[in-house]
């Protein structure tokens, strides 16, 4: 089992809007590629950045992972939904984490 993180930095005061677009993306998306009920939402607090969204889904393994991207590629609407969250996020701040989950 693994644990992927994708994390992106909002903007100052866009940080609703950036939870409210990634959460439609769980619904509308995530559904569509197998991670309904995989996925959830955290935000910065202690020893983190406040303004750090991060969506954590749990897989089976890389393959599994590497999958849904290569779905993702091919929907409808999902390079329209990254051009919506644009104006509230911080350029160059997404990235991934993949974590194995050993206990």
């Amino acid at each position: 089992m693994i644990v992927a993180r994708w994390s992106i930095d909002a903007k100052f005061g866009h940080k609703p809007a950036v939870i409210d677009s990634l959460s439609k993306w769980q619904n509308i998306f995530g559904a569509q590629i197998g991670w309904e009920g995989k996925c959830r939402i955290l935000t910065g607090s202690v020893g983190a950045l406040e303004s750090t969204v991060v969506s954590e889904i749990t897989l089976d393994n890389l393959a599994e992972l590497s999958e849904s991207w290569d779905k993702l590629a091919e929907l409808d609407g999902h390079k329209q939904w990254s051009v919506e969250l644009e104006p509230h996020i911080v350029s160059g701040t997404m990235k991934w984490d993949v974590y194995r989950i050993v206990e």
